[in-house]
C-alpha cells in the first residue's frame, strides 16, 4: 500500500464517489440556482375557450358610465346607487356621441333640474335637488353613426338604478291616485308600486275581500325596481289592490290599482264600419262610423279615404274610445272614428273607406252612400 502510484489511484476514485469537499454554507441570493433562458424566444400561450369567452364578456359588460365625485373624483357605479333625496348628481359617459335613458317623467314635465350636455369626450347628465319621483333606471349608450343612420353600440353602454331615499316618500309618487292595470294572460303585468328605500319591505293587499295576497316567488314575484309582478294573469287577479311598505317607521300605503282582466285575440284592429243611411238627399247630414274593438291599452289610428277628398271638401272627424265590461271579467277597448258631412251633395255620393291602424298591422273596411 506504499506504492505512489496504488495510493493516487486510490484517491482519484474516492473523489470520484465522494464529490468535492462541502463548502462553507451561505444564504442564496434571490434568483440563484433558477435557469435563465438566453434570447431564447417564448411563445405567447393561447387562452383556453373558457378564458377566451370571460374575457370577451368582460369587454362586453365594460360599463362607460361614472359618477363625478367631490374634488374631481369618479367613481364607477354599482347596478344600484342610493342617494338621499335633496342631494345632486353628475354622470358622465365616455364618448363623443352619447345618448341618455332616464325616467320618462322628466321628459313629460320638462323638468329644469335635469341638464344634459355632450362635449367633446363625454356627455354629461346633471339632475339637482333630486326627489323621491326621481327614482329610477338612469343610463346612457354610445351611437354609431354612418350618415343620418345610426345604431346602439352594445359594447359600450352604462346603467345604474338610483333610489333617492325619503322618510315621507316610501313609494316613488305617481301623477295620479288611482291607475288600471290590465291583466293578459299571454304576458306577465305588473303592479308598479315602486320604492324609494331598497330595504323597505313591502306586501300586496286586496281591497275587497280585505286580505294580504301572498307573494310565492314564482306566480307573483316582487321586483324592487317594477313592483310586484304576476307572471301568469289569469282572472282571479282581477280586482283593486294596494301596496304597503315599512321602513324604521310607521308603514305607508300606495296608490290604488284597478286590475282589469283582457281577453281579446292579438292581429290587426277587428273594425267595422257603417252609415247613418245607405242613400241620402241633397242637403241631408250623414255621418260614417268606423268601429274597432280590441285590447284595452292598444292605441288605434284611423285614416279616411272619401268621395269628396280630393275637392277638399270640408268635412269632421272625431275620434274617441271608451272601456266595456263584458260582464265576465273581461274589459274591452271600444275605438270609434265618426266622419260628418253636412249638406250632402251630389260630389259626396260613392265610398267611405276606413282603415285602422293598430300595432299588429291595419284593417280596411268600406261603405257606400248613394244620392238620391
Amino acid at each position: 500500500l506504499r506504492n505512489p502510484f496504488i495510493i493516487s489511484n486510490i484517491a482519484f476514485f474516492i473523489l470520484l464517489v465522494v464529490g468535492q469537499p462541502a463548502k462553507s454554507k451561505r444564504p442564496k441570493e434571490p434568483g440563484e440556482n433558477k435557469i435563465k433562458p438566453v434570447n431564447k424566444r417564448v411563445r405567447p400561450k393561447t387562452p383556453k375557450m373558457k378564458e377566451r369567452e370571460s374575457a370577451e364578456s368582460s369587454l362586453k359588460s365594460q360599463s362607460i358610465l361614472t359618477q363625478v365625485m367631490d374634488k374631481g373624483h369618479f367613481q364607477k357605479l354599482a347596478a344600484t346607487l342610493s342617494l338621499s333625496a335633496g342631494q345632486s348628481i353628475e354622470l358622465r359617459c365616455k364618448g363623443s356621441n352619447v345618448t341618455w335613458s332616464y325616467p320618462s317623467y322628466l321628459d313629460t314635465f320638462k323638468d329644469s333640474r335635469l341638464s344634459i350636455k355632450q362635449l367633446d369626450r363625454y356627455g354629461q347628465l346633471i339632475l339637482a335637488n333630486a326627489t323621491a319621483a326621481d327614482t329610477g333606471e338612469y343610463g346612457c349608450w354610445l351611437q354609431l353613426c354612418n350618415g343620418d343612420k345610426c345604431r346602439k353600440d352594445e359594447t359600450k353602454t352604462g346603467s345604474t338604478y338610483i333610489f333617492f331615499t325619503d322618510k315621507e316618500e316610501l313609494f316613488v309618487p305617481t301623477p295620479s291616485y288611482f291607475e288600471i292595470v290590465y291583466l293578459t294572460p299571454d304576458r306577465p303585468a305588473v303592479i308598479p308600486c315602486r320604492v324609494t328605500t331598497p330595504s323597505a319591505k313591502v306586501t300586496l293587499h286586496r281591497e275587497f275581500p280585505a286580505e294580504e295576497i301572498e307573494t310565492d316567488g314564482t306566480d307573483i314575484i316582487y321586483d324592487v325596481k317594477k313592483g310586484f309582478v304576476y307572471q301568469h294573469p289569469t282572472s282571479d287577479h282581477k280586482g283593486i289592490v294596494y301596496c304597503k311598505a315599512e321602513s324604521q317607521g310607521a308603514p305607508q300605503i300606495s296608490i290604488k290599482y284597478h286590475l282589469l282582466y283582457v281577453e281579446v285575440p292579438k292581429g290587426p284592429p277587428s273594425t267595422t264600419i257603417a252609415a247613418s243611411s245607405s242613400r241620402a238627399e241633397v242637403s241631408d247630414s250623414v255621418h260614417v262610423v268606423c268601429t274597432v274593438l280590441g285590447e284595452p291599452d292598444v292605441d288605434v289610428d284611423f285614416r279616411w279615404q272619401y268621395p269628396g277628398q280630393e275637392s277638399e271638401r270640408p268635412v269632421n272627424i272625431q275620434n274617441y274610445w271608451r272601456l266595456i265590461n263584458r260582464g265576465t271579467g273581461h274589459t274591452t277597448r271600444i275605438s270609434r272614428s265618426v266622419l260628418l258631412v253636412e249638406d250632402f251633395e251630389a260630389r259626396d255620393a260613392g265610398n267611405y273607406i276606413c282603415i285602422a291602424r293598430n300595432l299588429q298591422g291595419e284593417t280596411t273596411v268600406a261603405t257606400n252612400v248613394e244620392l238620391n
